[in-house]
């Protein structure tokens, strides 16, 4: 995992697939600016709002997230022994991070109803009980950063992250749940302003959601089962950053693309950037 930050420098991870434990900064020089080694298993990554002079960036570990804030690595302090959190949603409007939460550290196929928000300016957390589960494909944020949860009951959840209320529950697709093969194809949630697209793998249909009436505005079928999901809009996915450099300007952090939502019946890949959940 490597995700480059505003400011130049590289957020990136150690190991193997079977050891992994260590994040590091790396500087432009390739020097080691900040490292923690207290990330077992460490899976997922998630930018939130920046801190007073760096990006923040959380990653997701076995014994609880780390927050890169300000040039130092942060513990999330949890109270359980085995608390994976490996699939993360950001925004760059909040603080807190949204993440799954798992504790049974020997279950083939874990199904939580909690999810956590992790509060990157201080480290703390609070775990919030849907009352259904929910996958790795299941989380996303909305456009005032909202939490945004995809559940097994065909809800779509709507989570005040300072609060840690439900404000909103939306029937979108028919009740569903994991199959035991994280590989097949199941519902996906990704975000494009005010409109949360939602696939129905079963059903083979797209749902757009509008989150600011809280319900289904267009649905649509699709040819093929979707598996993958993505939404692009022709605007920059980041903050453009220029560098001078041999008298040329250099723009970093521009996507450019159509505005359409695509689902696709390609392989997965996790919403941390690794292929697979993380089971």
């Amino acid at each position: 995992m490597a995700l480059e930050l505003a400011d130049g420098t590289l957020f990136t991870t150690q190991g193997t697939e079977d050891e992994r434990h260590t994040v590091r900064v790396l500087g432009k020089d390739g020097a080691v600016k900040a490292e923690t080694t207290d990330c077992p298993a460490v899976h997922g990554e998630a930018a939130a709002a920046p801190g007073a002079s760096t990006d923040t960036v959380m990653a997701g570990c076995e014994n609880g997230p780390v927050i890169y804030r300000d040039g130092t690595f942060h513990k999330v302090a949890v109270a359980d022994a085995y608390a994976r959190s490996g699939n993360l949603a950001g925004s760059e409007r909040s603080p807190i991070v949204l993440g799954d939460y798992k504790v049974d550290e020997d279950a083939e196929q874990e199904r939580p109803t909690r999810v956590a928000l992790f509060d990157t300016r201080d480290g703390s957390h609070r775990l919030v009980d849907l009352g259904s589960s929910y996958w790795f494909r299941s989380l996303a944020r909305g456009p005032e950063g909202e939490a945004l949860v995809l559940t097994y009951d065909g809800k779509l959840n709507v989570i005040d992250v300072e609060s840690g209320k439900v404000v909103r529950k939306t029937d979108v697709i028919q009740p569903w749940e994991e199959k035991t093969d994280w590989q097949e194809a199941g519902p996906a949630i990704k975000v494009a302003g005010s409109s949360a697209y939602v696939t129905d793998a079963q059903n083979k249909k797209l749902h757009a959601v509008d989150l600011t009436k809280g319900e289904v505005a267009k649905t649509i079928d699709l040819p093929q089962t979707p598996v993958e999901l993505a939404v692009v809009t022709g605007k920059p996915g980041a903050p453009a950053r220029e560098e001078k450099a041999h008298g040329h300007v250099s723009h970093k952090g521009h996507d450019h693309a159509h505005d359409d939502a695509a689902p696709s019946a390609g392989a997965p890949a996790d919403a941390g950037g690794h292929g697979g959940p993380g089971h």
